[in-house]
């Protein structure tokens, strides 16, 4: 009798060890497909959620839009420089995402007579912040848009441009939000990301806040996206252009 306990404790334990293996070898499996890291330690101005080596920042909360209507904007960012320098045509359709109050896309908006803006925007107060500038300016061609944190919740092939003001940094699926985004991006249409920049320590913006060129060329190249060129004509933002390649430039080369 007591062999054949030994027998079943012993079938037992290596019955246990195997499943554990397997249990371990999941996880391992799994840990290795996501393509954002969890940390417990981080700095109290980001998530704790990491992509790509980056700390994802804390997003600024609806409570924070009179900051991004401040009377100083124009002169600490000359975000009026930042639309002059997106070239737009008049037909285009633009996606200002992370819109906010919409500060950029009714700046946009008068400059595409056949045209629209979609403001794009999680918080659904943001949106109504839109709504009554809507009103108040007579704007009509500035249409909101209620997204999730993981789609952008625009048309396949629907957008000419993707604009991300101050943005990108805090979005908490960058990689899902930025696939939704080439999906609605014409072949050859453009993405323009305008971040404070993290090479510059004298730049006083929060270190999560800000992004480095080397770093944005990486995340963006992840999700198919060709660098095209960077102009660092503003105070103290990158203006980083990037193009969905059109499948035809494959087929002729």
């Amino acid at each position: 009798m007591s062999n054949f306990l030994h027998f079943i404790v012993t079938l037992v334990v290596i019955l246990s060890c195997s499943l554990l293996n397997l249990t371990v070898t999941a996880q391992a499996a799994s840990s290795s497909t996501t393509v954002y890291e969890q940390r417990i330690i981080h700095s109290p101005d980001g998530i704790g959620k990491y992509y790509m080596g980056r700390e994802i920042a804390q997003v600024m909360g609806y409570t924070g839009a009179g900051w991004l209507e401040r009377p100083n904007r124009e002169r600490e960012e000359q975000p009026s420089k930042v639309v002059s320098l997106l070239n737009l045509k008049p037909n285009d359709v633009v996606a200002d995402i992370g819109a906010g109050t919409g500060y950029l896309s009714f700046r946009i908006a008068p400059l595409l007579t056949a045209g629209k803006v979609l403001a794009v925007d999680v918080q659904p107060e943001m949106l109504e912040i839109i709504e009554l500038f809507k009103k108040e300016k007579n704007i009509t061609n500035v249409e909101p848009i209620l997204a999730t944190f993981t789609d952008p919740n625009l048309s396949s092939e629907s957008i000419d441009l993707a604009l991300m003001v101050d943005a990108y940094h805090e979005l908490e699926y960058p990689q899902e939000v930025m696939q939704g985004i080439v999906k609605a991006l014409k072949p050859g249409g453009k993405v323009v990301l305008v971040e404070y920049r993290g090479e510059n320590p004298f730049i006083l913006i929060k270190r999560l806040h800000k992004m480095t060129q080397k770093q944005v060329r990486k995340e963006m190249q992840a999700v198919g996206l060709v660098w095209r060129e960077t102009k660092n004509l503003l105070p103290q933002q990158h203006l980083m252009v990037f193009e969905k390649p059109d499948s035809s430039d494959f087929l002729t080369r």
